[in-house]
């Protein structure tokens, strides 16, 4: 059981920051274009 507890906590933290990590992707692809429109 203990084996079975931690290898889904470690896939749910790899999980969440293959998420996080997706989010921030797009947070700075998306964000970067609207930071360009007031410097023309």
């Amino acid at each position: 059981m203990k084996d079975n507890t931690t290898l889904i906590i470690i896939v749910s933290i790899l999980g969440l920051h293959f998420l996080a990590g997706i989010g921030w992707l797009m947070y700075k692809i998306l964000g970067s274009k609207p930071s360009e429109k007031p410097k023309e």
